[in-house]
């Protein structure tokens, strides 16, 4: 087992890391901006350095500075968490050239399932099914044209190297296809250094189901279940759940059956989250693999009674898993609503600022994600949730009345927040009869 861990990440997740090392029994290391230097997961860590400036660029996104912090300080290995370079080939590379181990899939499984269209055609291969889309990445406006009425109208335009809803648009017909190709290719540009798109069909108000997998070096591949994902705005999550209300077993199990079939296609190791679309008919598709532990892990975590940070350190050490499929035992329905730092009625706009009074709910299944504080100073530089609030119960209309009571007890002064947001969605008639879709939010609060 790892004797020391450098965590190269921020806020709520490095928060999570620390205390799982913590109960390991391994040692700690934070890295932080200088806008962070005041931040929990800074203060917590058994050790911290100051990587660089605000900009996540010149800090969180500096693999060198984060390699030589890890040299410095002597430690075995480095966890991403997500977001940052949680994804990254060339920094998976980088660790295992300095023999530092990469806690997360090899450098070359990230490569396969982090490009769209490569990840498509392993999956077609392996049986899964895909939506209908490019076999190979476009650069160009003309070529991408050509394939899009080839599939037909509408199509998704993807980035091949994106995630977190970023490098995506979707095109009605050729009248406003080469604008929003630009537009997403722009985008892609900006977010990951790369102008390759891929073409697909764009299956029209699907759920989006995820599966949760983890894998270790001996083949052994374990699925955790599935999490409802359809509440978004603009293709970033708001609410998870788990399991997802329409899915009977039979479905369940041949979504979780094909989950596992992909990740052995992929050969991966470690943490991972195989997406899907789901139609109305029931058709579901392979959309993307992550290839890290997701932001609503806690919500299989909690139906599952599997610790999933502890298991990515167990199968990065080289251990086996320390579950078998026959050990996962779904119980009870848990919800998890994630807080941001932004306003609702002015478009969503970030609201970074210093935190008054803090009350943090509690109770018999109820989680808090955080790594706020009274007088923590939310910096303007970072993603703006600053924490999760998770919660468990028998049945999922029991899980939302304990998210309804646990929101109404949370306390975050001194800024504003989209929890009254939450609230909005979570006393929604259609939510509650868990009749939604991944256009909810448009359509029933599209005015905001």
């Amino acid at each position: 087992m790892f004797q020391k861990i450098l965590i190269a990440n921020r806020g709520e997740i490095a928060v999570r890391i620390i205390r799982a090392c913590r109960e390991l029994g391994i040692r700690t290391v934070a890295v932080y901006s200088e806008a962070d230097r005041e931040a929990l997961h800074a203060q917590l860590a058994d050790e911290a350095i100051c990587i660089g400036p605000a900009p996540a660029a010149d800090s969180y996104l500096d693999m060198e500075r984060i390699i030589s912090a890890c040299i410095a300080v002597k430690a075995d290995a480095i966890h991403p968490g997500f977001g940052f370079l949680s994804e990254n080939s060339k920094f998976a590379r980088m660790c295992r050239k300095c023999h530092i181990t990469f806690i997360g899939p090899s450098p070359e499984i990230i490569d396969r399932m982090g490009n769209k269209s490569e990840a498509r055609n392993t999956m077609s291969k392996a049986g899964v099914p895909v939506v209908p889309g490019t076999k190979e990445p476009v650069k160009d406006v003309q070529t991408a044209r050509h394939f899009a009425r080839e599939i037909g109208y509408p199509v998704m335009i993807k980035a091949s190297s994106g995630g977190g809803g970023k490098g995506m648009r979707i095109a009605e017909s050729d009248l406003d296809f080469a604008e929003n190709f630009q537009m997403a290719q722009m985008e892609s540009m900006r977010g990951f250094g790369d102008d390759t798109m891929y073409i697909e069909k764009y299956v029209k108000d699907p759920k989006h189901i995820e599966f949760q997998i983890i894998a270790d070096k001996f083949g052994n591949v374990v699925q955790l279940g599935e999490r409802d994902c359809s509440i978004q705005r603009n293709h970033q999550k708001v609410i998870e759940e788990s399991p997802c209300a329409i899915l009977n077993e039979k479905l369940r199990k041949e979504m979780g059956e094909t989950a596992v079939r992909a990740a052995k296609a992929a050969h991966y190791e470690n943490a991972g989250t195989i997406e899907f679309l789901l139609d109305k008919d029931r058709n579901y598709y392979f959309i993307e693999m992550n290839t890290r532990i997701q932001v609503e892990h806690p919500v299989t975590e909690m139906v599952s009674g599997v610790d999933l940070i502890k298991e990515q350190i167990y199968v990065a050490a080289g251990m086996p898993l320390s579950v078998t499929q026959e050990d996962i035992r779904l119980n009870g329905h848990a919800i998890e609503c994630r807080i941001n730092a932004e306003n609702p009625e002015k478009n969503f706009m970030p609201c970074p600022g210093t935190i008054g009074q803090v009350h943090l709910p509690g109770g018999f299944g109820v989680r808090v994600d955080t790594a706020v504080y009274s007088g923590y100073e939310i910096p303007p530089y970072y993603d703006s949730m600053i924490a999760k609030v998770i919660v468990h119960d028998r049945t999922r209309a029991g899980a939302i009345h304990k998210m309804r009571s646990t929101l109404g007890e949370l306390i975050l002064e001194g800024i504003t927040t989209n929890v009254d947001f939450q609230y909005e969605i979570l006393n929604n008639r259609d939510f509650c009869a868990g009749d939604f879709d991944t256009s909810f939010i448009e359509k029933n609060m599209g005015s905001r």
